[in-house]
């Protein structure tokens, strides 16, 4: 399998300065491991640790995602396609997209776009774990490559995604979606849409 690669900067809140981490187009089995190994462990570790704080954890409404079960349901499915950021030896975020869906903003209802199924990033990455998080930029890298690969696509840069409730503001505030409300047809998730010039300007954008 030919996997392409792009060196990408996260922002190391530690230390303040941006390090050099990659960005894939593929999961593998290393992203898998690193999953199981270190993400399943330091979740609950970290919920269990800010409950005895007496913080009640937000809850974390990815911590059902089995990414070994999704990744193996796409294997050799040629409309999915996945992305992953490492850095320090570690998956720090990992994406799962579909290009069969059609947007639904009427400027481009029917106009193919990258659909995110799934973007999730290391709880160690995670505010609401994790004060201060150790690092930031990887939820926008990954949008970004979205959106580079909708482009390459011909798809112009539009994309959509089904979010968590946790994620609204992000995708609204952060992104620069456009809210299109809860679709009933997916849990009363809200949908979000990227147009071309919403993509252009988040590209544009200087991210921290």
């Amino acid at each position: 399998m030919s996997v392409n690669s792009w060196v990408v900067y996260l922002f190391e809140v530690e230390s303040s300065q941006l390090v050099e981490a990659e960005l894939r187009d593929a999961i593998l089995e290393d992203q898998l491991e690193d999953w199981e190994n270190h993400w399943q462990p330091e979740l609950w570790s970290a919920m269990l640790r800010l409950k005895a704080q007496g913080v009640w954890p937000v809850k974390q409404e990815s911590a059902h995602w089995n990414w070994q079960d999704k990744i193996q349901s796409i294997r050799s499915l040629l409309a999915y396609r996945t992305f992953c950021i490492t850095c320090g030896g570690m998956t720090q975020g990992m994406m799962q997209v579909d290009l069969t869906k059609s947007a639904r903003i009427e400027s481009q209802k029917g106009k193919p776009i990258v659909y995110i199924d799934y973007l999730e990033n290391a709880p160690w990455n995670r505010p609401t774990l994790n004060n201060p998080a150790r690092y930031r930029n990887v939820g926008t890298l990954l949008i970004r490559a979205a959106i580079e690969l909708s482009r390459a696509e011909g798809f112009k840069g539009r994309i959509g995604l089904h979010s968590l409730p946790q994620s609204n503001n992000f995708y609204a505030s952060k992104c620069g979606m456009t809210d299109l409300g809860p679709d009933s047809d997916c849990q009363n998730l809200r949908y979000f849409e990227m147009t071309i010039d919403q993509a252009r300007s988040f590209l544009e954008v200087p991210k921290e």
